[in-house]
């Protein structure tokens, strides 16, 4: 049943056409009692998809509405409705229309998991709601406070324990509710603006870093190749092998049981070779720099 719906069922939700499809799905039709029962048995007998669609598109409206509750969190209404259909199609999925409930009272509950677990992953708060009391927290909070001021230390303790999360846990999420986002960067149109990316201190001229930075430029240039032509060939292509062929994670292309099977000697004297090999190398290196 799970390969019956899909979203190609749903009408498009594009760029810069909510107000269209809002309008769309308040015209569609609401299905009666007994439609919605047809349908329903028929997709549980069937799997029809002209069934489930039928059941799907009468719904879509009950998606925007609930969607609207969350615009208070910084998501896209037309994101919200998106994973508001989801759920719904899950429900349609899930119905069992032989306990007596109409879709809509079973649908608002899959329809509002998938919207909350969608805020949740992709808000600026997600690190904060972890526990279940803390989701309840996060969604409830504002629904509770008596007013817009911030909360009075009887208030915090009140909601805390209806809540059941601790007082410090209201204070938190409050402080971060109230918070705004700030933009790292600028409006470019506002050439007097001073946006926070220019608070950030430009460490790369920095003289102790240039210095390293030119040491390191000649280590791994001319001196290591002049070190690398000090060794004997089976020395450096080991080396080479271990510590200058670097795979897409960092990581030398060669093991020492690879290198042991290529030269017909154990892993133990692989190592040995290597181990003397940059012993000689890291002399080498350093005479040249002094």
């Amino acid at each position: 049943m799970s390969a019956s719906l899909s979203t190609s069922m749903l009408p498009s939700l594009g760029v810069g056409t909510l107000d269209s499809y809002i309008a769309y799905v308040n015209r569609l039709p609401m299905l009666s009692a007994a439609e919605e029962l047809h349908l329903a048995q028929e997709f549980r007998r069937t799997e029809s998809v002209d069934a489930a669609k039928g059941l799907v598109l009468s719904h879509l409206r009950l998606v925007v509405s609930v969607a609207r509750q969350y615009l208070g969190y910084g998501i896209p209404h037309a994101d919200l409705i998106q994973e508001g259909n989801l759920g719904l199609m899950k429900a349609v999925k899930r119905y069992d229309p032989t306990q007596g409930a109409r879709l809509v009272s079973y649908a608002i509950h899959w329809i509002k998991a998938e919207i909350h677990e969608y805020i949740l992953k992709n808000w600026r708060l997600v690190k904060l709601a972890t526990t279940k009391a803390q989701r309840k927290l996060f969604f409830n909070l504002r629904s509770n406070k008596p007013t817009l001021n911030a909360l009075s230390s009887s208030e915090v303790e009140a909601l805390a324990k209806a809540l059941d999360v601790k007082g410090a846990e209201v204070r938190e999420m409050e402080m971060r509710l109230a918070g705004g986002d700030v933009a790292l960067e600028g409006d470019d149109s506002d050439e007097d603006a001073y946006a926070p990316i220019q608070w950030l201190a430009d460490e790369s001229q920095e003289p102790t870093r240039v210095m390293a930075a030119n040491d390191a430029s000649r280590l791994h240039g001319p001196l290591l190749d002049e070190a690398l032509s000090g060794l004997d060939d089976r020395s450096r292509d080991i080396v080479q092998s271990r510590w200058l062929s670097m795979d897409a994670e960092g990581n030398g292309t060669k093991t020492l049981h690879e290198l042991a099977a290529e030269y017909g000697i154990s892993a133990e004297r692989v190592r040995q070779i290597e181990t003397a090999a940059l012993k000689k190398m890291r002399g080498l290196l350093e005479a040249s720099a002094a």
